[in-house]
Order: structure tokens, then C-alpha cells, then sequence
């Protein structure tokens, strides 16, 4: 596959739209400003994209299965980030976390 699915590509975008609005779902992170704590360090949004990427299913076909899933996933990780006292559930596997590349 040379190049990512379109459909792969509008989910990112629709994320990353998501992430820097401060509306990545409005429910779990309602009241908790993550954009500084996000943006202040590439290290941790590096680990959002990385959960997002990582929990992201794609069909034969390209088509996204679970992107909802895959964005509670990672806003999760980020109300954990910034509440000590949030505890996720369930707790992340290790491939969840993993991060790739070079």
C-alpha cells in the first residue's frame, strides 16, 4: 500500500482537528485543559498519536472500524497526563503506549 487509505487520513485529520480545538471528547475531558499540557513538550503529544495510531483498525478495504474507540483511547491517556487522580479503565496493554519508528 503505498499510501494510507483516504479514509485513514480523514480519521487523523478529524483527530488531530479534535486535539488542538480542545474538543476531543467533550465528555471525559470536560472541565480539563490538555492543550498545555499537550503542547508544551512534543514528548507528550508524540504519546497521543502514538495511542490513536496504535489502537486505530483498518479493514482490507481501508476503511476505518474504530475510530471512536481509538480517540477515548487516547483521550484517556490525556486526562490521566493531566489528573493524577484518573485511573483508566481498562488500563492500557503495552502495545497500546508503543511507540514506533527510527
Amino acid at each position: 500500500m503505498p499510501h494510507l487509505p483516504a479514509d485513514v487520513r480523514a480519521s487523523l485529520r478529524f483527530f488531530a482537528f479534535y486535539l488542538a480545538n480542545g474538543t476531543l471528547d467533550t465528555e471525559l475531558l470536560d472541565g480539563v485543559d490538555y492543550r498545555p499540557a499537550l503542547f508544551r513538550y512534543g514528548s507528550a503529544l508524540e504519546q497521543v498519536f502514538a495511542i490513536y495510531g496504535n489502537v486505530l483498525e483498518v479493514d482490507e478495504d481501508g476503511q476505518v472500524l474504530n475510530d471512536g474507540e481509538a480517540q477515548v483511547r487516547a483521550a484517556q491517556w490525556i486526562r490521566a497526563h493531566c489528573d493524577p487522580d484518573y485511573r483508566v479503565e481498562p488500563p492500557f496493554e503495552p502495545w497500546e503506549t508503543e511507540l514506533h519508528g527510527p
